[in-house]
Parts: C-alpha cells; structure tokens; sequence
C-alpha cells in the first residue's frame, strides 16, 4: 500500500525535528506510549469483565 523507502523515512523524521524541536520529540513519544497503553488497559478491561469479579472476590 505505501512503498515507503529509507530517503522518505528520513525527510519525515527531519520535518518532525523542525516542527516540533529535538527537545520535545521524546515528550511526545511517551505521551503516545501512555496513550496507546491507557487504550489496551481499557479494551483488555472490556474484554474479561469476570476476570476482574473473580479478582475482588
């Protein structure tokens, strides 16, 4: 589907730098790491609701 090379990897990781500063770039990753685990956690939540009754019991 997308046919992306390492020339295209790198001019995307250059525009980020520039946008956002090299200072904010590992801010961001965690808080899309903390993101994505805090939606997991809310599936896995959803998914095996006895689990968490057999828990508190």
């Amino acid at each position: 589907m997308f046919d992306i090379g390492t020339k295209e990897i790198i001019i995307i990781a250059v525009i980020i730098v520039l946008l956002f500063g090299a200072k904010k770039i590992p801010e961001l990753a965690r808080g899309i790491g903390d993101a994505i685990r805090h939606i997991r956690g809310g599936f896995s939540d959803k998914t095996n609701p006895t689990e968490d009754t057999k828990k508190k019991s």
